[in-house]
């Protein structure tokens, strides 16, 4: 599968409509898991393009007690902070049904993020894999998850033979220090969602498929990386 054949796009005519398809389509390749195997794992991304799909999904009847919620990425901070994407996913998803979810926080006190992301790394060894659904945001900047322009340990994060499930990373964009997935355990998720909105990250998208290098634009690294299904591009103006 090369070039655009990677890529499935998704287009709506508002984002009330993108977070309905979504969420379904969430919904079921978690229903999907927890007829298969009896469990299931969804990981989730942070920012403010989520929440309207975050409600959504939280009323979908499937036994959330069986669905394990996992974080993308995080930024290095408290529990409770109101920049945690945790706080986030608290808010707006882990409501109503979806309460009785099993949710994952990654922040250890008395830890820095290089030593979060190793901890995190040996504690989520033992996790099933694939991750049953996973959804990506993208910013203005072409980085999604924590895998920003000029990360300082972007290169290992985007390796695609790391054993590392997390790597810390600092970057110019993104503001405190974050740990993140990296690039095997996204690219391998059976379904892998780019959830984007706004006419500008279209522009970034269409830059991100065109050829150039993935430093400028890390989003690259997730849109070439090759799997047996495409990646599933959500987006509405």
């Amino acid at each position: 599968m090369m070039g655009a054949d990677r890529h499935k796009l998704h287009e709506y005519a508002d984002r009330e409509a993108l977070a309905e398809a979504l969420a379904a389509g969430v919904g079921a390749v978690l229903a999907g898991g927890l007829a298969t195997r009896g469990s299931a794992i969804l990981a989730v991304s942070g920012g403010s393009t989520p929440r309207l799909f975050f409600e959504t999904l939280a009323r979908a009847e499937i036994d959330w007690q069986a669905v394990t919620v996992l974080l993308v990425d995080e930024r290095w901070v408290p529990a409770g902070h109101e920049r945690a994407n945790a706080t986030l996913v608290h808010r707006h998803l882990l409501q109503g049904p979806a309460a009785a979810a099993r949710f994952e926080p990654y922040y250890t006190e008395g830890l820095g993020a290089p030593e979060g992301a190793a901890r995190l790394s040996q504690l989520f060894g033992h996790l099933a894999r694939p991750i049953d659904a996973l959804v990506l945001g993208m910013g203005a900047d072409g980085h999604t998850a924590s895998f920003f322009p000029g990360a300082d340990r972007l290169a290992e994060a985007l390796d695609p033979a790391t054993p590392r499930l997390f790597e810390a990373v600092e970057a110019p964009g993104a503001g405190e220090p974050r740990v993140t997935l990296t690039l095997p355990p996204i690219v391998e998720a059976r379904f892998l969602a780019l959830h984007i909105e706004g006419e500008e990250k279209r522009r970034v998208l269409a830059q991100a498929q065109a050829p150039g290098p993935w430093e400028a634009l890390p989003v690259r690294a997730v849109l070439r990386s090759p799997r047996a299904h495409p990646i599933e591009i959500f987006w509405a103006p």
